[in-house]
């Protein structure tokens, strides 16, 4: 399992690491209109999940508007966020954000994407910051599970991932 802390503490994540090579896991999330998405919605297309704690924080916040910006550029790539905000939170504070090119959802219903991708902090009850890069045939490409949960991830190595995953 990946070792991940929070404020420099280890956390205890739920479910099992995902791998490059790995079958990606489905799941099922909320949109903000409460509608559910799950992985297979996005089938047939390079899916880039960007994971964050909490989406109304500062480094989520950053890490939110920096995939929003380079979706706009990601031809052929669905661009995900992820957290456990409410659907309504993430519904307010998209749209003050001005967030439209990328689709943030809410694991916060039963944790389904957190406990498949290894990403759900028990104590917690967050999902640690994380990417996840799944090319057209399901198979997850990239994974970067970021060791210290208010860091920022990789953002380059991500997205050059996705563009590759074509």
């Amino acid at each position: 399992m990946a070792k991940i802390t929070f404020k420099e503490n280890p956390v205890t994540l739920l479910g099992q690491e995902v791998k490059p090579g790995d079958k990606a896991p489905d799941f099922t999330v909320l949109a903000n209109d409460l509608s559910e998405v799950s992985l297979s919605d996005t089938s047939g297309k390079v899916r880039l999940i960007s994971v964050v704690p909490s989406i109304d924080t500062g480094v989520c916040d950053q890490q939110t508007r920096r995939f929003n910006e380079e979706a706009a550029s990601l031809d052929g790539v669905e661009v995900l966020t992820i957290s456990v905000d409410l659907p309504f939170a993430q519904k307010r504070w998209c749209a003050a954000a001005g967030i439209e090119n990328l689709q943030v959802l809410s694991d916060h219903r039963d944790l389904s994407f957190g406990k498949n991708y290894g990403v759900a902090i028990e104590e917690l009850r967050l999902l640690a910051r994380s990417i996840f890069v799944i090319n057209s045939e399901g198979e997850v490409t990239y994974t970067e599970y970021v060791s210290e949960a208010t860091n920022h991830p990789d953002y380059e190595a991500a997205i050059n991932a996705a563009k590759e995953a074509k």
